[in-house]
């Protein structure tokens, strides 16, 4: 695993921890890894988080969002629907209401059920990906940058979990959300100034 992406896991648990937000995490083993890799073309970031921090019970809270992560065992049936048939092969050509191929579906919004997905069609030289999340129940996906890789993504979430420490976590009070977003912003351009303009979390 780079620096880059063990940085921003260390981050992220320590996050969780200090919050006292119970989070299960394990070890995908390499089968299903590699199982998954060929099925659904996941990048090497990506593989390597699953292979050292499998989300197996992993939810964020924020005022505004809470981000809940697919564990490497429920990733291929999630897929169903979107880029694989009920037989869960690989649908060629773009799926219900403009879905991808590419787009691999990695976590969803708890609050509002969102996908959150990988678009894997151009992986960076770290073999790495963006995040982008879409409204459901529209007429046709339209996708919103949430981070320009995935190591980002992981390194946003622990910065959103950091600033909203102090924040209610139930009934939040809509001063509160903007005070949250007005926190979370200068924070998120340290990192991803292409995901603050995107503003999806602002």
């Amino acid at each position: 695993m780079d620096s880059d992406l063990a940085e921003a896991i260390s981050a992220f648990k320590e996050v969780l921890e200090r919050r006292g937000v119970r989070a299960r995490f394990g070890k995908a083993p390499p089968e299903l890894i590699a199982s998954l890799r060929s099925k659904l073309r996941l990048p090497r970031r990506y593989r390597d988080f699953l292979a050292e921090a499998n989300p197996l019970d992993v939810e964020t809270r924020t005022p505004t969002e809470r981000v809940r992560l697919l564990p490497a065992e429920d990733l291929e049936k999630e897929q169903v629907g979107f880029s694989l048939t009920e037989a869960r092969e690989v649908i060629a050509s773009p799926a219900a209401r403009g879905w991808r191929p590419s787009w691999v579906i990695v976590g969803h919004s708890a609050l509002l059920g969102d996908p959150y997905f990988l678009d894997t069609s151009s992986p960076d030289p770290e073999g790495d990906c963006p995040v982008y999340t879409a409204m459901s129940g529209t007429d046709n996906w339209k996708p919103r940058l949430c981070a320009s890789s995935f190591a980002l993504f992981v390194r946003i979430l622990a910065v959103g979990m950091e600033v909203a420490q102090g924040f209610a976590e139930d009934d939040v009070d809509p001063d509160d959300e903007q005070t949250f977003r007005d926190s979370f912003g200068p924070k998120l351009r340290q990192y991803d100034p292409a995901a603050l303009k995107a503003g999806h979390w602002t």
